[in-house]
């Protein structure tokens, strides 16, 4: 099939080639009747825009990038959805790099993006340190928002969780349930979120233990890391494990099960992020749940404020409250449980 052009459109609808390209490229208002005569003209005639000639016109390709640490973490596909729908809804559209956790291939990712005349990037470090230098010179030539994870303070415009937010409201949810000999099991410290969820649990957990925030495993962000660590908290004899991400609890929950211990009947586990598989892991995992479609939508609109004239307004850091989503693998330990049940007994009667 050859390709409709917009002299054919114009000849169906009855007006000049030049109100056919306003009506269709929005640049200029033109009168309703002609503009629904060109839409129903175009649509008829089954007219699609060459979106190569407009970028050549424009100097906008109408793409963003994306490159993010690890598509195989399931927490970043269902950002990447979310983020999708935010810039589809703005007319633009996405494409995706994964640099597999590694700084210098990130880089290359970034570079490659920008070679492809991406109009903006959006970024989500893989190392608060090592990919600054890449995230620096690309805020330089477009606009650039940080997601998720940051880069050190001014570097680009941020939109993240409060993670030292969600942190509290597990440590405050152990605490409520009667669980006070908590450990923690998280990633090395590479990036921000790892960083702050760390820093905010050695914050908070000597209120439950003084002993607590010494009780800490690193490792990576993966459910293989939580099997390994489960073994190695085990001497502390904890009653709670709080871990960095819902892949780590998934796996000490696995590991535990394997071990023979009750969880949570001897130790409750807690994770962060939400992500779809929490809920068929038994038991279903107590975690944190992060705003992902407030984060997706912050950060478009953020962007197309840049890319719209807002260039060289202030960098802007945004954090946006997560929730604790309460389920079974943080009920009251079993001899707390059994304690509460005898406390709401109601008294025999004499015989």
């Amino acid at each position: 099939m050859t390709e409709v052009t917009l002299k054919e459109v114009a000849r169906a609808a009855g007006c000049s080639v030049a109100t056919v390209s306003r009506v269709l490229g929005g640049t200029r208002p033109v009168g309703p009747e002609i503009a629904l005569r060109v839409k129903e003209a175009a649509e008829r005639l089954g007219y699609r825009p060459n979106q190569v000639a407009r970028a050549l016109r424009s100097r906008s390709t109408g793409t963003i990038g994306l490159v993010l640490p690890q598509i195989t973490n399931p927490f970043f596909p269902s950002l990447v959805r979310e983020v999708e729908h935010a810039l589809h809804a703005e007319g633009r559209a996405l494409l995706l790099a994964d640099c597999d956790d590694d700084p210098a291939t990130e880089a290359a990712r970034i570079t490659a993006l920008l070679d492809r005349q991406v109009d903006a990037l959006l970024v989500i470090p893989v190392d608060e340190t090592h990919s600054r230098d890449a995230v620096t010179a690309a805020a330089a030539r477009v606009p650039l928002v940080l997601l998720d994870r940051g880069c050190g303070t001014g570097t680009a415009d941020l939109v993240a969780t409060d993670n030292a937010s969600g942190m509290a409201l597990v440590l405050e949810h152990l605490a409520a349930v009667g669980r006070r000999r908590v450990c923690y099991v998280g990633a090395d410290g590479r990036d921000t979120a790892a960083v702050e969820r760390l820093a905010a649990y050695r914050a908070g957990a000597g209120a439950l233990d003084p002993e607590a925030p010494g009780r800490v495993e690193l490792g990576d962000f993966s459910w293989e890391w939580g099997r390994a660590a489960a073994d190695r908290i085990l001497p502390f004899r904890p009653d709670a494990v709080v871990c960095a991400n819902d892949l780590i609890a998934i796996g000490v929950l696995q590991r535990l099960r394997q071990l023979g211990v009750d969880a949570p009947g001897e130790i409750g586990v807690t994770g962060f992020d939400d992500v779809p598989m929490v809920g068929l892991v038994d038991p279903a995992l107590t975690t944190v749940r992060q705003p992902v479609r407030e984060l997706a939508a912050e950060a478009a609109q953020l962007l197309v404020g840049r890319l719209n004239g807002q260039r060289d307004a202030p960098r802007r850091s945004v954090r946006l409250a997560p929730e604790l989503v309460v389920r079974a693998s943080s009920a009251p330990p079993r001899a707390a449980s059994a304690r509460q049940a005898a406390s709401t007994r109601p008294p025999e009667e004499d015989q």
